[in-house]
């Protein structure tokens, strides 16, 4: 038996992050670190946008819109301490249309609500002064966003981890939570046994299974929320769908251009954006994944699809957005309607452009009433504290995020 004083399960960013400011706040507080995977950072972490956000999008006063804009300034902090290659190259957001513009302006108003330094563009021209190649009738430049690998910094808050005393254990699945008089008492399928005195889930994809299985309520069809008058969720698995553009379109692309997004529709839609080693990203389509690591379409994971497909808070959202929903799926099936959407934003990109590009999934948790969960969602439940939801922007918010389960957790309370 490990004895420790706090076990994170989930080796992502979210649950490193967490537990190296735990190591921070408390020297010598026992922590161990333990992920499924035989490697860290192996979805979410590994497979995002690698975009360092500004929280422009954010409602402000919310965790996503103030952990962002802390976690943005920890992080640039972070990667330069750490030599991690990172570059603040700024974000377009371009208008194609007139019903945009009101979006765009809405979007700018609450930009300036969290605090970021925007600048409004009123013409083609304008626009073509920061990305020569797009087209629109407006834009907002956001000079605050950035890009960084996260896999690199994931890897350095392992090290520092490890360095100040704590423990990471790979490949180690967890089957059983015992609660006793003394503690918790937590073990594996491997045989691993950790007695602590609390638990956090950072188990990103599988958090709310973790939570039925830290709380013993197995039976249950989703999670309670108790902070929101008891109502539920369930995390349902989305992939995003990827092109790369190749090294001669690629130049067409200087940073990160985006289109407005729809407010009543929870994804950002089809954007380009160069990644740190250059590459330039094309997408994504947002459909409903079979697998919760479903990055193909052909992966099926048949407890995982009847889950998703069972859950009357997903028929509720399908419902909810039927137009976006079929849009998205024929984007994903017919790569025609994927290059017109890129080609409102920079015409010149051509099919033979583009070749697929790994695809990542987002875990995202939707209520029974087909809502999402649209912040940051960190509840209690005796000694288990759960990060329940957690997506974009959670990669940029992870050092802040970190800090605010620390600051929620005192040591010696138990």
């Amino acid at each position: 038996m490990i004895k420790i004083d706090t076990l994170i399960i989930g080796g992502g960013i979210v649950g490193l992050a967490t537990a190296h400011a735990l190591l921070q706040q408390q020297p010598g507080y026992s922590i161990a670190v333990v992920e499924k995977e035989p490697e860290l950072a192996q979805h979410q972490t590994g497979r995002n946008s690698g975009v360092i956000h500004s929280g422009l999008y954010y409602a402000p006063g919310s965790l996503k819109a103030t952990l962002c804009a802390t976690g943005r300034h920890m992080m640039e902090a972070f990667c330069t301490e750490e030599s991690i290659d990172w570059r603040r190259c700024g974000k377009l957001i371009v208008a194609t249309t007139t019903d945009e513009l009101p979006r765009l302006q809405s979007l700018y108003e609450r930009g300036l609500a969290n605090g970021l330094a925007l600048q409004q563009l009123t013409s083609k021209t304008a626009l073509q002064q920061y990305e020569p190649h797009v087209t629109g009738l407006a834009g907002l430049w956001v000079p605050e966003t950035g890009v960084v690998n996260y896999a690199l910094v994931a890897q350095a808050l392992a090290k520092r981890i490890t360095a100040a005393g704590g423990t990471i254990t790979l490949g180690a699945t967890l089957t059983k939570l015992v609660e006793n008089p003394d503690g918790l008492v937590v073990t594996t399928v491997e045989g691993h046994e950790f007695h602590c005195q609390r638990v956090i889930n950072c188990g990103g994809l599988y958090s709310d299974r973790l939570f039925k299985t830290l709380s013993g309520v197995k039976e249950a069809k989703h999670f309670t929320q108790p902070s929101l008058g008891g109502s539920g969720g369930k995390i349902i698995p989305f992939r995003g769908e990827y092109y790369a553009l190749s090294p001669e379109a690629a130049p067409l692309v200087k940073g990160l251009i985006y289109p407005v997004p729809n407010p009543q529709f929870p994804f950002l839609g089809v954007h380009l954006s160069r990644k740190i080693d250059d590459t330039v990203k094309a997408g994504p389509n947002a459909v409903l994944a079979l697998a919760r690591e479903g990055y193909t379409k052909t992966n099926i994971n048949l407890r995982d699809a009847l889950d998703a497909l069972t859950y009357e808070g997903f028929w509720r959202v399908a419902l909810n957005y039927t137009a976006e929903g079929v849009q998205e799926m024929l984007r994903s099936t017919f790569k025609p309607l994927f290059v017109k959407a890129l080609q409102r934003l920079v015409p010149e990109v051509q099919s033979h452009h583009l070749t697929p590009y790994p695809a990542g999934i987002r875990a995202q948790a939707l209520r029974p009433n087909g809502s999402l969960v649209d912040d940051f969602w960190i509840e209690h439940q005796g000694r288990v504290l759960h990060v329940l939801n957690a997506p974009s922007p959670a990669a940029t918010a992870s050092l802040a995020i970190g800090q605010y389960v620390a600051q929620q957790l005192n040591p010696h309370s138990l």
